[in-house]
């Protein structure tokens, strides 16, 4: 199955005025539709949570007091900082857990937000923000007329059913590539019909209400020129996006010379590229690879030693790339406890080192990515599934080192999937062989050889 071929971009496109296109007809469906609801798609970067707190002020601007949905509480902490930040006289609540430590105390020093594990605390206000799991438990109030989901790709649906007798109509914005919704007990009993709890809430929202209005985000302002077509064409293949910058706009530069090792070549061939492979030699392993776990200590350690500095856009002034602007990414947790202690071995405790399910949604200049199926006997559904590739991909605005063992093509040629057909399923596409594929061919463009 291949995409439908798509025309290249007029030479005069303007990101920009792309974007604020797409926001206006968004914006228009949101305040003024007769829809119940209204979807949006985003590609990495593409600025969901700008779009949320657009939405919010001017919702609340035309007097329609509204819930704010998110799906962790980290997320629904950052909304809010973000709206106090916009507008720092729109009143703004948030309901949050009974447990100890419920939200970020950054929100105390905000005089315009309200908090309280209470719904009825924060009646009145023009808008209140928490999580949906603790939206499910809110009885007895009257429904808001409007809602805003973010992350909407990342709720279940189940989760949208708990919630959805709380709001009239809303918007619903997430990212289509990313991770599906996680469920911790099997759910093969309702494979294939509508009301599937598993399925993300867009999936079923749209099966019951295919009329509903659904746009797109044509820009990642995240991604670099280099970074965007790969992603675009191995993840979002009918949903194409652009970077918004360009191929000159950003620049990667080392105030220490290569030392000619193997991690600072790569470092290199990802500075001049965007993109850079670290091969170690094909052999099957545990899945704490010792030999891959300090290649990518090492990488980390020497970006650091190198001194490097990133410019975000053309005539800017170059920013360090410190150890908050670097992110290691795995597969599973312990890996990334592995890498951990190897990075404290080598003196470094600020990177930040954790699994694709907890860095979606974040961003760093740089970003070293153990591979999925690095030293992997088989290919499993777990390290086949397209978003946990595309998050480990998409978290770098200037460049990404992939770190794998080689051999994985031949993997991925030697087994095909074995998942068992489920009548009504709707084929994701497109699959983590495909997806694999793609970036591997890539990544082989930017090889360095890594010899233990």
């Amino acid at each position: 199955m291949t995409a439908p071929p798509i025309p290249p971009p007029p030479r005069d496109f303007d990101p920009a005025a792309e974007a604020a296109r797409a926001t206006r007809a968004i914006l228009a469906d949101t305040l003024g539709g007769g829809h119940r609801g209204v979807v949006v798609d985003s590609p990495p970067g593409a600025g969901k949570s700008t779009l949320v707190v657009r939405a919010a002020r001017e919702l609340a601007a035309a007097g329609h007091p509204l819930m704010v949905i998110a799906q962790t509480n980290a997320q629904v902490d950052d909304l809010v900082l973000r709206l106090a930040e916009k507008d720092p006289d729109l009143p703004v609540g948030r309901l949050h857990s009974t447990d100890a430590d419920p939200y970020d105390r950054a929100l105390d020093g905000l005089p315009q937000v309200r908090k309280s594990s209470r719904a009825a605390d924060l009646a009145g206000l023009d808008v209140v923000i928490s999580t949906a799991a603790k939206w499910a438990h809110v009885q007895g109030v009257e429904p808001w007329s409007h809602a805003i989901v973010d992350e909407a790709y990342q709720m279940r649906s189940d989760a949208l059913l708990a919630v959805a007798g709380l709001f009239e109509r809303a918007l619903f914005v997430g990212d289509p590539g990313q991770l599906d919704p996680f469920s911790i007990v099997g759910a093969d009993q309702w494979a294939g019909l509508s009301y599937d709890p598993s399925a993300s809430a867009v999936s079923t929202l749209l099966a019951h209400n295919p009329e509903l209005p659904q746009h797109r985000l044509p820009v990642s302002w995240r991604l670099p020129a280099s970074a965007a077509p790969l992603v675009s064409d191995a993840f979002y293949p009918y949903t194409r996006f652009r970077s918004g910058t360009g191929p000159e706009d950003r620049k990667l530069a080392f105030g220490v010379a290569s030392d000619g090792s193997a991690h600072d070549r790569v470092i290199d061939e990802a500075a001049e590229s965007g993109w850079g492979l670290l091969e170690l030699p094909a052999r099957h392993t545990p899945r704490t690879d010792p030999e891959a776990v300090r290649a990518v200590a090492r990488v980390v350690r020497r970006l650091l030693d190198r001194g490097g500095a990133a410019t975000a856009t053309a005539g800017a002034d170059p920013a360090p790339v410190t150890a908050d602007r670097i992110a290691v990414g795995t597969a599973h947790r312990d890996q990334a406890a592995a890498i951990r202690a190897a990075l404290a071995e080598l003196g470094v405790t600020a990177v930040t080192v954790d699994t694709a399910n907890r860095l979606q949604g974040r961003e760093f200049d740089v970003t070293v990515v153990l591979h999925p199926l690095s030293g992997r006997p088989d290919a499993t559904a777990f390290h086949l599934e397209t978003g946990r590739l595309c998050v480990l991909a998409s978290r770098h605005r200037h460049a990404c080192v992939v770190v794998c063992r080689a051999g994985v093509s031949e993997l991925l040629d030697e087994h095909p999937s074995t998942e068992p057909v489920q009548l009504g399923v709707t084929v994701k596409f497109p699959d983590g062989w495909e997806a694999n594929h793609a970036v591997l061919a890539r990544l082989a463009e930017h090889r360095v050889s890594l010899r233990e």
